[in-house]
């Protein structure tokens, strides 16, 4: 039996990633070959996601777990105590609200290792049953525009089958769960890089669903599908605020980042902490005014994860 199923096209310029670089090709193939198919997708993603490195962080990469632990964010004044006054006498304005961080690894990745670790620790410790049952349901919104686009199942399948595991493991009740193995999990390999992938195509298809508003945010010239091809999907590409917008509303679950920058300079207001709440365009909580669920330290090129006294 014949099935015709699309396939992303694939871009020159970007290896063996997957995509909509022309727009999906359509073609038929036979049942038997199917698994063949499967077999080498899985193949290519797992040697991709095994040996990815970013040459600016090697050094980094090589010695830092995915998920650090949590440290007193008094670790950010030994960092910098030789370095920039703007950025120390900030860090002694961040711990009067903040009072510990937990370090994410450097590698293009970290704005969604950040969210993912925690937000799941947020479920995990409010046993928010009613929270994951609502996010599910945003999770096969993301699933069925992408088919929409043209994405063949497969291409993205076991990155949303990872995340979802996740989600029902910090489900209360789960006697076995506890911060300690949530990190465990989240360290791991497979389960990290899966994981992070499902939040990069999730972002995707926001921005896709919703094309004529994230256009203009687009710099360099590229369209909507440039885009995502080029700084959303592959492994490594960093984010900025379009991306944390996009997964924000794909999610429904808000973010608040933090910015550590050299913001205020001469101007008086140097030790001012700023931050942003990015709060999903359809709010799902009736209380707007709440601290979001996820709060993040961004330094320039970098996002870690930041905890309230």
């Amino acid at each position: 039996m014949l099935q015709q199923i699309a396939v992303p096209a694939k871009d020159s310029t970007m290896d063996e990633t997957p995509g909509l670089a022309d727009g999906p090709a359509i073609f038929s193939v036979e049942d038997d070959v199917l698994d063949e198919i499967f077999s080498s997708v899985e193949d290519l993603w797992d040697d991709e996601i095994t040996f990815f490195r970013n040459p600016i962080c090697d050094q980094e990469v090589d010695i830092c777990e995915f998920i650090g632990d949590k440290e007193p964010i008094s670790v950010l004044a030994v960092e910098y105590e030789s370095g920039n006054p703007i950025f120390k006498a900030k860090i002694e304005k961040l711990a009067s609200t903040y009072g510990a961080i937990r370090r994410i690894r450097r590698d293009g990745n970290c704005f969604f290792r950040s969210f993912m670790f925690s937000y799941l620790e947020y479920i995990l410790e409010a046993k928010d049953a009613a929270e994951v049952a609502r996010v599910l349901k945003s999770v096969e919104s993301c699933k069925q525009a992408l088919l929409g686009f043209g994405y063949a199942e497969f291409t993205f399948e076991d990155f949303f089958a990872v995340f979802v595991e996740q989600l029902e493991y910090v489900l209360p009740g789960k006697s076995s769960t506890s911060v300690d193995t949530l990190i465990e999990r989240c360290r791991d390999l497979v389960i990290s890089n899966y994981a992070v992938m499902f939040f990069r195509f999730a972002t995707s298809s926001e921005i896709r669903r919703r094309a004529d508003f994230f256009e203009p945010f687009i710099y360099g010239n590229l369209t909507v599908q440039q885009f995502c091809n080029t700084s959303v999907e592959p492994m490594g590409e960093e984010s900025d605020h379009i991306h944390i917008t996009a997964l924000t509303d794909a999610l429904g679950v808000p973010v608040r980042v933090v910015y550590l920058d050299r913001s205020g300079g001469d101007s008086g207001k140097a030790a001012e902490i700023n931050h942003h709440d990015f709060v999903p365009a359809i709010s799902q909580s009736s209380d707007k005014a709440a601290v979001p669920p996820v709060t993040l330290l961004y330094r320039p090129g970098h996002y870690d994860i930041l905890y309230a006294k």
